[in-house]
């Protein structure tokens, strides 16, 4: 409205300078009389009509469209804000599902090596099991055979011995059954 009022007041303070421009009273291009009273009160209900039905409509339709451009420019600004917001929360996340499976990775390696070495422990007792268990069967094999060479020395003993009594041998013969015994002892072994 302040705007139209200026308008108005300057092309009212133009009419005395386009009438005294237009050289008196000869009928140049404004002529003082009603004839200005009734053009310049068209001009201002012209003015007030226009202002009516075409500046305040249309102020009133800018206005609403810069307030529908500005919360548009406030809505993809929240917008931003909020996918930023987001994308951090989704990087935090990596990392923290990150820094989660590095500790699955190294507490299964932890476990791993532990079975490994739980494993190897039991391996190296199993064996150190075996061996003393071959030891322990070989001595007895050892012991049976030593006794069994024993009885069988007895026996060859004993079987000369009666040999050597039942019959009076001389040398040779004596000899010669020692040396049998001796083979057969070598052929048992």
């Amino acid at each position: 409205m302040r705007r139209v009022l200026a308008i108005a007041c300057f092309l009212a303070g133009l009419l005395p300078v386009v009438a005294f421009a237009s050289g008196g009273d000869e009928g140049g291009l404004i002529s003082l009389d009603k004839s200005l009273i009734i053009q310049a009160v068209n001009f201002v209900i012209l003015l007030v009509l226009l202002t009516k039905l075409l500046y305040k409509p249309l102020m009133k339709k800018m206005d609403e469209r810069t307030q529908a451009i500005q919360k548009s420019l406030d809505e993809a600004q929240a917008a931003r804000a909020e996918a930023q917001k987001e994308r951090d929360d989704f990087a935090a996340k990596i990392q923290a599902a990150h820094g989660e499976a590095q500790a699955i990775r190294a507490e299964a390696l932890k476990e791993a090596a532990e079975e490994q070495r739980r494993l190897v422990d039991a391996a190296k007792a199993e064996a150190a099991r075996l061996v003393a268990s071959a030891r322990q069967e070989l001595e007895q094999d050892v012991r049976r055979a030593r006794q069994e060479l024993r009885r069988e020395v007895a026996d060859l003993a004993i079987g000369v011995s009666q040999q050597l009594i039942k019959k009076s041998l001389n040398d040779s013969e004596h000899r010669r059954i020692v040396d049998d015994a001796i083979a057969r002892m070598g052929q048992k072994n």
